[in-house]
C-alpha cells in the first residue's frame, strides 16, 4: 500500500510542474513599450533633419551674400583702376598745361610787336620773329594748335563774341575778325578765341 501511494504521488508531481510553467495573464498582456520607443526615435531624427536643412539654407544664403560682396568689391576695384588709368593718361596728355597757359600771353606780345610798322626796326623785328616762330614750333610739337576762326561760322564752344558788326556782303553769324587767337591743347580747349561776328538785321 505504501508503494502504491508513493507511485501516485510521483505521478501527480509532474502535473504541478506543468501548471507552474504555463504563462500567466500578466505575461500574456501586450507590451506597448517596444512600439513606443521607435516612434520617439523617429521624431528625434525628423527634428535633426529639419535642423540640418535649416543650417544648410543659412549657409547657402550666407554664401550668396559673400559672392555678391566679392562681385561688388571686384567691380569697385575695376572702376577705381579705370579712373586711375584715365587720370594718369590725362595727366600725361595734358602735362604742362599751366605752363602753356602762361606762355600764350607772351606769344600775343610777340605778335603785337611784329605788327608794329616802324622805320629802322626791321632787323630788330626779324629777331622777334625768329623767337616767335621757335616758340610756336615748340608749342605745336607739344600738341598746341591755333583755332581757325576767320571767315568761319561762330562756334560758342571755342569762341567768345566780344564784338558784332553788320556786313550785308557776308553771311550772318560769320567771324569777321579775330581779336585774340584761341588755342587747343590736344583735344582740350586751352583758351577761346575772341572774335568779331557778323550780325545782319535783315
Amino acid at each position: 500500500m505504501e508503494n502504491e501511494e508513493m507511485k501516485t504521488a510521483e505521478v501527480k508531481e509532474p502535473s504541478k510542474e506543468i501548471e507552474n510553467t504555463t504563462p500567466t495573464n500578466a505575461e500574456n498582456a501586450p507590451n506597448t513599450t517596444p512600439t513606443e520607443e521607435p516612434k520617439k526615435g523617429f521624431g528625434k531624427k525628423k527634428e535633426k533633419h529639419k535642423k540640418i536643412d535649416s543650417e544648410k539654407d543659412e549657409l547657402i544664403k550666407a554664401n550668396l551674400e559673400l559672392k555678391e560682396k566679392v562681385l561688388r568689391i571686384t567691380a569697385e576695384m575695376q572702376n577705381m583702376k579705370r579712373r586711375y588709368d584715365l587720370d594718369f593718361q590725362n595727366m600725361c596728355k595734358y602735362e604742362g598745361m599751366s605752363l602753356i597757359t602762361e606762355i600764350l600771353p607772351v606769344i600775343d606780345n610777340f605778335e603785337r610787336a611784329m605788327n608794329i610798322k616802324t622805320e629802322g626796326a626791321e632787323k630788330f623785328l626779324s629777331g622777334f620773329k625768329m623767337i616767335y616762330e621757335n616758340l610756336i614750333t615748340i608749342l605745336h610739337n607739344k600738341g598746341v594748335t591755333e583755332i581757325d576762326t576767320l571767315n568761319k561760322e561762330f562756334d560758342p564752344n571755342i569762341m567768345n563774341a566780344v564784338m558784332t558788326e553788320e556786313n550785308k556782303e557776308v553771311v550772318n553769324n560769320i567771324v569777321l575778325d579775330c581779336l585774340q587767337k584761341g588755342y587747343m591743347y590736344n583735344d582740350r580747349l586751352i583758351r577761346p578765341a575772341m572774335v568779331k561776328v557778323n550780325e545782319r538785321n535783315d
